[in-house]
């Protein structure tokens, strides 16, 4: 559905990446986990999750990375503040993705997410979070260096609530008083499971960060292939 939307803010979070909070004119009926397409021209509509919860009032949250080398992702940022700036209307269309959380398991959670793929993860979480899941809930970012964390401290005093969620931060270069892990993300996850059987576990990062999560847990931690999401799966 297309939708027209008015963009509230655009706001510098950390390493070229971007929060951005739209306003559609009429309200979005998703799911935790799904997408939208940023409408750039009738045939250029490009895909990024949504960050916020379905919970929230009439307002939808993004994060786009945008780094110097990711036109793709600038030109949509660039777009926003140009519509921002003029206050005309940016269109979308949502709802969009099948790797939405499915609120009538009582399986534990398993969010993992490589960068800006915490945007998909941070839905689901802020979901369950609202619905006071009991179940327990383990969230695994993973990213470059300290700053493409960018929630960090925040999902650390979320932890620090909660006592059903852990947190795990994984970096591959970490500075002397780093306190998560160091690595793959996936290599973190391995590291800490013995066995996946009995999780739903959700997946966003580079496509081939999702495959190699359901062939490595299916074939060395018993993951069951249907019980793993990630809209990267349709792709590849």
């Amino acid at each position: 559905m297309s939708i027209k939307c008015e963009v509230k803010s655009v706001e510098s979070l950390a390493c070229n990446t971007f929060k951005i909070l739209l306003q559609p004119e009429n309200p979005i009926d998703f799911k935790a986990g799904q997408y939208l397409l940023a409408v750039m021209g009738e045939k250029d509509k490009r895909p990024f999750s949504i960050a916020s919860s379905p919970c929230r009032d009439n307002e939808i949250e993004l994060h786009i990375g945008a780094a110097e080398h990711n036109p793709y992702a600038i030109e949509v940022v660039d777009a926003m503040k140009a519509a921002l700036d003029a206050g005309t209307p940016f269109e979308v269309e949502a709802p969009h993705g099948e790797a939405w959380v499915r609120e009538d398991s009582d399986k534990p959670l398993l969010l993992i997410a490589g960068g800006t793929g915490f945007s998909y993860v941070r839905s689901i979480l802020d979901n369950c979070l609202s619905r006071g899941v009991s179940q327990p809930i383990f969230v695994y970012w993973g990213g470059r260096d300290e700053c493409q964390l960018y929630a960090n401290d925040e999902l650390k005093a979320l932890a620090a609530q909660h006592q059903n969620l852990t947190y795990v931060p994984v970096v591959e270069a970490a500075p002397a008083d780093w306190q998560g892990k160091v690595g793959n993300v996936l290599e973190a996850v391995s590291d800490d499971f013995v066995s996946l059987s009995a999780y739903d576990i959700y997946i966003c990062g580079r496509f081939e960060m999702a495959g190699a999560a359901r062939e490595q847990f299916s074939a060395e931690k018993g993951a069951e292939r249907d019980r793993m999401f990630a809209d990267a799966f349709a792709f590849i």
